[in-house]
């Protein structure tokens, strides 16, 4: 797998790859045909957030991103569910907050999202006993997730 720094140039490809993921994942939380997935907006925040020099790495199955402590987004196509596609990503993130000397990494995660759950728990990451609403429609719970760097 080759990963490349991503760009603004990259925002539509980040939206693609997240709404791809989302639609497969979590259909169970979002019903597409009652909360159509917010692509432009999802594209826009990837522009910014490359734009403003947020750290993203993308491959040509998906992307992962971090900013300060947290792990802000893991996504792989679903054609690439179960390849090893996301260890790989997973593994830069990890290498990029260390090289941030982040001692303690946070990212938070749909309580729903049972395979992104067992996915973090099982590269050591363990919920903290935080928690938030969602700001999108139906409104879910996000767990806040930590992970000793």
């Amino acid at each position: 797998m080759t990963l490349r720094r991503a760009t603004p140039a990259d925002s539509a490809f980040l939206a693609e790859v997240q709404e791809a993921a989302s639609l497969a994942g979590l259909a169970h939380v979002y019903p597409p045909e009652r909360y159509p997935f917010p692509n432009d907006a999802v594209r826009r925040r990837w522009e910014v957030f490359t734009s403003a020099g947020g750290w993203a790495v993308r491959s040509d199955h998906g992307f992962v991103a971090v900013s300060g402590c947290w792990l802000e987004a893991l996504y792989v196509l679903p054609q690439a569910w179960g390849t090893g596609h996301a260890d790989d990503l997973h593994d830069a993130a990890v290498e990029e907050l260390r090289r941030l000397a982040v001692e303690r990494a946070r990212l938070w995660v749909l309580e729903e999202n049972a395979r992104a759950r067992r996915f973090y728990e099982r590269h050591g990451w363990r919920a903290d006993g935080t928690s938030r609403v969602v700001e999108f429609p139906p409104n879910p719970t996000d767990l806040g997730y930590t992970l000793a760097i």
